[in-house]
C-alpha cells in the first residue's frame, strides 16, 4: 500500500493516475522483470528487460506488458514492435527535462502509436495541457499542488497556441501555423 500525503486536510495516495476523464485505478505495476512481478495481469518493465523479452512472450502472454522509458534511452528499439505495446511509460525526472515530449510526439504523431501513453515521474499542473497536446494518455500525479488541482478539475489552458498538437484545432482564416484548443 502507498503511503499519504496531506494538503489542506485531504489525503492523497504517494501517486495516483490521472487521465481525460479523471482519477482511476492504475492496473499496472512496476517490476524489475517478469518474475519479480509474479502473477500480476499487468506490469510495465525497464526498457532493457522488456527488449530482453522474446518477441513470442510478447505477443502471447496473457498479461498486459508495457515499457518504461526513461530520457536518455532511445525509443528506436521500439519502433517496429508498438503494435505489441499496450503501454509505454516515459519518464519525466524534472521539470525542466522536455525529453520526454518529443518521444511522444514521434510515438503517437509519427509513428500512430495506439497504445497508452504515460507520463511519469515529476508531473506538474502546469505541464498537463502541454502532455495532453503531445500525445499523453495519462499521467502519474505525486505533486500535492496537481493532484489537488486535478481533482478539483481546475485545469487550466492558453487561449491560442502557435505550434500544431494532438489537441489542437485549425483556425479559419489566419495563419496556417497558428491553431487553437479544441472546443
Amino acid at each position: 500500500m502507498s503511503e499519504a500525503t496531506e494538503q489542506n486536510g485531504k489525503h492523497f495516495p504517494e501517486k495516483q493516475l490521472w487521465g481525460r476523464e479523471g482519477f482511476r485505478d492504475d492496473p499496472y505495476i512496476e517490476a524489475e522483470s517478469l518474475e519479480v512481478a509474479g502473477d500480476a495481469p499487468a506490469v510495465i518493465l525497464p526498457l532493457a528487460a522488456w527488449l530482453g523479452l522474446d518477441d513470442d512472450v510478447r505477443r502471447t502472454s496473457n498479461r498486459r506488458i508495457g515499457v518504461f522509458v526513461a530520457p536518455g534511452e532511445s525509443i528506436d528499439p521500439l519502433l517496429d514492435k508498438l503494435d505489441t505495446v499496450p503501454l509505454i511509460a516515459l519518464q519525466f525526472p524534472a521539470f525542466n527535462d522536455g525529453r520526454s515530449y518529443s518521444k511522444a510526439e514521434i510515438l503517437k504523431g509519427r509513428h500512430g502509436f495506439k497504445g497508452e501513453l504515460r507520463a511519469v515521474g515529476d508531473v506538474l499542473v502546469d505541464q498537463v495541457v502541454f502532455m495532453l497536446r503531445a500525445g499523453f494518455d495519462t499521467l502519474e500525479v505525486t505533486n500535492p499542488v496537481a493532484l489537488k488541482r486535478l481533482s478539483a478539475s481546475d485545469l487550466r489552458d492558453t487561449p491560442g497556441y502557435y505550434q500544431p498538437g494532438r489537441g489542437s484545432a485549425k483556425t479559419a482564416g489566419g495563419f496556417s501555423w497558428r491553431r487553437t484548443p479544441a472546443a
